[in-house]
């Protein structure tokens, strides 16, 4: 299927950023969107405002944290349309800091959440995507894993790690797959809130405010890969900011 208009996609840590932005866009191009994240209200309130522009939207309280739950969204996905286009495996958390503050609660928690909820993603979908013939993972990684800086060590390793993953997913995928990652910089969202390191977290909304675009910029760029033929395979986009460097 060429396009996105009557894709079932899914998309974790879709209660804000770039989440919330891509349900958004893909729902204007017609797909179903089927939201996970772990904040029901803010999922309500997506899903509402979709709904409200014509879009077809679904949500379940998602903690990737959980294999269960990223099973059940799938299973959701599944259960209310009998397929799944797409799965964006998008949640993420970045409470960076210097090694030597030894935040090993904080390294934990990125490893759980941006490595370890990747791979729940893939093992509740690629059974799906066998199944049925077809299916896509989008990956969302960082530019922190492509420039290595102090305090991101952790972050990065996380990002680089699923950044291996899924180059092994796509090598193993075969032809009816695919499989794509994309890696923003600075993009405005509320990753800075997960930053365990009040002065870093200050930094980082200063460079918000500085440099950063849109989460729209990222939608877009997720949607230029899901509406390419089948048998057209966008490995990996990187997106940032112009004054990034």
């Amino acid at each position: 299927m060429t396009g996105i208009a009557g894709k079932v996609i899914a998309i974790t840590g879709a209660s804000s950023g770039i989440g919330e932005a891509t349900a958004r866009h893909l729902a204007e191009r017609g797909a179903v969107v089927v939201l996970g994240a772990r904040r029901f209200d803010r999922l309500e309130m997506a899903v509402a405002s979709i709904a409200s522009q014509g879009g077809k939207a679904l949500c379940l309280v998602t903690d990737v944290r959980r294999r269960e739950d990223v099973a059940r969204l799938v299973e959701f996905a599944m259960d209310r349309y009998g397929k799944l286009d797409v799965l964006i495996n998008n949640a993420g958390i970045a409470p960076i800091s210097r090694l030597d503050d030894l935040r090993v609660d904080d390294w934990e928690d990125m490893i759980d959440v941006n490595v370890k909820g990747v791979l729940y993603g893939i093992a509740a979908a690629l059974p799906v995507f066998r199944r049925q013939g077809f299916g896509h993972f989008v990956n969302t990684l960082s530019t922190a894993g492509i420039k290595i800086v102090p305090t991101m060590a952790v972050y990065a390793g996380s990002k680089n790690a699923v950044r291996a993953i899924s180059e092994g997913l796509r090598q193993e995928a075969g032809p009816s797959l695919r499989v794509t990652t994309i890696s923003p910089g600075y993009v405005d969202t509320e990753l800075p809130s997960s930053m365990t390191d009040s002065s870093l977290r200050d930094q980082g909304e200063l460079n918000m405010k500085a440099m950063a675009i849109p989460a729209s910029a990222i939608a877009e760029a997720i949607a230029f890969a899901i509406g390419q033929p089948d048998n057209v395979d966008v490995g990996e986009i990187v997106v940032r900011p112009t004054a990034q460097a």
